[in-house]
């Protein structure tokens, strides 16, 4: 629901229109009117307002048919519906619920009983709309993890049709063995992410803190990610600190940070360019971690946004689009009570900076 929720007023009295908005004036409210339900139901056709406040005794078509057609519609069915009646007889009000209103307020109107039915009718719309948004996330999500599992899947089932082929030479099997590993690595990548990310939104993930060579840690993501650079002739670049010096860390979940780091620096460099991996210890006890590539970059105004879930930086044709790996590296840097920052690296390209104390 937007800022400054929409309160459509029915009622074929205008004089009702000026007293409903005296007593929710200074409530932040938008308020619309229409004169017979058919004007409002016309209306309705290009206007979903958050509540509708009806009167029950109108000419023509009365409310109780109004409210019947509106909660008929399945568009309009989870618009909440305070009926305005001086009908007193409970037969009468039990007509009304029966027609599909939520609730209803007897005239004349009190300012402190509509102000309440009104907050209450609209938080409950509330909870819907933000319902239908985590909805439509997770049915993006799905798409997405659907997506990903995919690639690497075709690739495996490829690779071992072509295998049980017969008349392949030894270097041809063991390429197409290298090819079948390198996707299954990318599917427990992914998998490992998106179990361990669900532990740390939960809050189930306990981190376990042990003492880590970060040096030795990110040379070994980097060795890891070798062949995958290799097929669009990426060359990867290490400037680290000599090994020797320890960090406390999660080691499973750093590594995973660094495997999401370099593997979007990968996906996202244009072929034969470089992505460097940088480390140094702070005078603190805590260290900067930066992956550099020369790739598009992101805009400003998407900075915040590519470390929410589901969200990506640019759309680019042939490239996977999840939008998972940095939700993950974000939500795993802060359980260490760390940061992560991305920025240019002119003249084009981005920086990602991992930075954690020691304490």
């Amino acid at each position: 629901m937007h800022s400054q929720p929409s309160i459509l007023v029915i009622d074929d009295e205008p004089d009702n229109f000026d007293v409903v908005e005296t007593l929710l004036h200074g409530e932040n409210y938008q308020l619309y009117y229409a004169l017979s339900g058919q004007q409002a139901l016309n209306r309705l056709k290009s206007f979903q307002p958050d509540l509708i406040l009806l009167d029950v005794m109108m000419p023509h078509l009365d409310g109780m048919e109004v409210c019947q057609r509106i909660k008929a519609d399945p568009q309009w069915q989870a618009v909440p519906i305070i009926m305005v009646t001086a009908l007193t007889a409970k037969e009468d009000l039990a007509r009304c619920l029966a027609m599909g209103a939520d609730d209803f307020i007897s005239k004349p109107i009190n300012g402190v009983e509509l102000r309440a039915r009104v907050h209450s009718m609209l938080r409950i719309k509330q909870q819907y709309d933000s319902m239908q948004v985590l909805m439509k996330l997770r049915e993006d999500m799905v798409n997405m993890i659907v997506h990903d599992l995919r690639n690497p899947l075709t690739s495996i089932v490829l690779g071992t049709e072509i295998l049980r082929l017969a008349g392949l030479s030894p270097e041809q099997q063991q390429g197409k063995v290298d090819q079948i590993f390198l996707a299954a690595q990318q599917l427990q990548s992914l998998i490992d992410s998106l179990l361990i990310m669900a532990k740390l939104e939960s809050g189930k993930m306990v981190l376990n803190y042990t003492e880590v060579d970060i040096c030795a840690l990110c040379m070994s993501a980097v060795e890891d990610i070798k062949a995958i650079a290799a097929q669009k002739n990426l060359t990867l670049i290490c400037e680290l600190p000599e090994p020797g010096r320890i960090i406390a860390v999660d080691a499973v979940i750093f590594r995973r940070v660094l495997d999401n780091l370099l593997s979007n620096a990968i996906k996202f460099s244009p072929s034969n360019s470089q992505v460097t991996l940088r480390g140094e210890y702070l005078a603190g006890g805590g260290v900067k971690v930066q992956v550099v590539d020369f790739g598009s970059g992101v805009r400003q105004d998407l900075r915040q946004m590519i470390f929410e879930k589901y969200e990506i930086g640019t759309r680019m044709p042939d490239v996977s689009q999840i939008g998972l790996g940095l939700a993950f590296c974000k939500m795993a840097i802060e359980a260490h009570c760390g940061t992560i920052t991305i920025e240019d690296n002119h003249p084009h390209g981005s920086i990602f900076t991992v930075l954690l104390n020691n304490s």
